[in-house]
C-alpha cells in the first residue's frame, strides 16, 4: 500500500494560483520537483504509488504523484531531498488542516479521496464556493 506525505503550500491562496506558479517556474510538460530539508526514511513505501498532498490555506485541496525522491547536496554543503513529481495537479475532496512545519506522512486509509472519485461530489462547485463551505464546517 502506497504511503503519501503531506506539506504545506506556502503562500499559494488556491489550486490555480498553484498552477500558474508552476506554469511560470517550470515551463513545459515534465515533472516538476520541490525541495525539502529532510529525505523520507520510508522511500520505498514512498516510491510505491504515494502522492505529495499539498495544504492550500488549511485544506487538503489537490495532490501529485511522486516519480522519485533525490538526495542532493545545495551550494551551501547541506544535504536536502528533491521531490519528483508528475506535473499534474490533482483535486481532492477538501478536507481541514491544522498547520505544521515541513512534510509528514499521510497514510493511504486517512489521505482524501479525488474529486473524481463517486464518493468526493463537489467537483461542479468553484474554487471559491467550495473554501467558503469549507470555512463554515458545510463540508
Amino acid at each position: 500500500m502506497a504511503l503519501h506525505l503531506i506539506k504545506l503550500c506556502v503562500g499559494v491562496d488556491s489550486i490555480e494560483d498553484l498552477e500558474a506558479r508552476r506554469a511560470k517556474s517550470a515551463p513545459g510538460s515534465g515533472p516538476v520537483f520541490h525541495v525539502t530539508r529532510m529525505s523520507p526514511k520510508r522511500r520505498d513505501e514512498v516510491l510505491d504509488g504515494g502522492s505529495l498532498y499539498w495544504v492550500i490555506k488549511r485544506v487538503i485541496q489537490v495532490r501529485q504523484r511522486i516519480i522519485d525522491l533525490e538526495e542532493i547536496t545545495g551550494e551551501d554543503g547541506i544535504s536536502r531531498c528533491c521531490i519528483w513529481m508528475e506535473r499534474e495537479l490533482i483535486r481532492t475532496s477538501p478536507r481541514p488542516k491544522k498547520p505544521f512545519q515541513g512534510w509528514r506522512y499521510l497514510k493511504a486509509a486517512d489521505a482524501p479521496p479525488d474529486l473524481s472519485s463517486p464518493a468526493a461530489g463537489g467537483e461542479e462547485l468553484p474554487g471559491e464556493l467550495r473554501r467558503k463551505l469549507i470555512e463554515l464546517g458545510a463540508w
